[in-house]
């Protein structure tokens, strides 16, 4: 399961990231209060590790209004390839 990280956090502890990443460790990253990426090692499959129902960031209620018109359900295929 990815731990979760603020763009800030990760900033200020890069190298402790990068070490845990190297390991195996996986991150979703966080900017504005939305998840914006993943650090995921290099070596690792594209596929996600767990099932997207077990998932705490798929289906996950409004944070706030979209932009650009497209619903949540639109997000998540971006997001989500599905």
């Amino acid at each position: 399961m990815d731990t979760t990280i603020n763009a800030k956090r990760l900033r200020a502890t890069l190298p402790d990231v990068v070490s845990r990443v190297r390991k195996g460790a996986r991150f979703t990253v966080l900017y504005r209060s939305r998840p914006a990426f993943r650090i995921v090692p290099v070596d690792s499959d594209a596929a996600p590790t767990t099932d997207l129902a077990e998932d705490t960031l798929y289906r996950a209620g409004p944070v706030g209004r979209s932009r650009d018109g497209r619903t949540s359900v639109d997000h998540d295929d971006v997001i989500y390839g599905r």
